[in-house]
């Protein structure tokens, strides 16, 4: 009975890792492109994400709008 788990646990860790290899998980390169067209998109994706990611900051701090201060001395 003990052998059968073990031998049902190691089947499932088998099958788990060749379905995270086939998905896509950087074990194989991505069909139809070149390392040079994977290394831009991902490039890309970072910056889109820094962009995203800044904009969101500055509409957390209120930084998006125009300051109504002015820089004239009131007397």
């Amino acid at each position: 009975m003990m052998k059968r788990a073990l031998v049902l646990i190691t089947l499932s860790i088998v099958l788990s890792v060749l379905i995270v290899a086939v998905s896509g998980c950087g074990f194989f390169n991505q069909p139809g492109k070149t390392v040079e067209e994977g290394h831009r998109d991902h490039l890309r994706m970072l910056n889109v994400n820094r962009q995203e990611m800044m904009e969101d900051i500055d509409k957390a701090l209120l930084l998006e709008r125009p300051s109504r201060l002015t820089d004239k001395r009131i007397p």
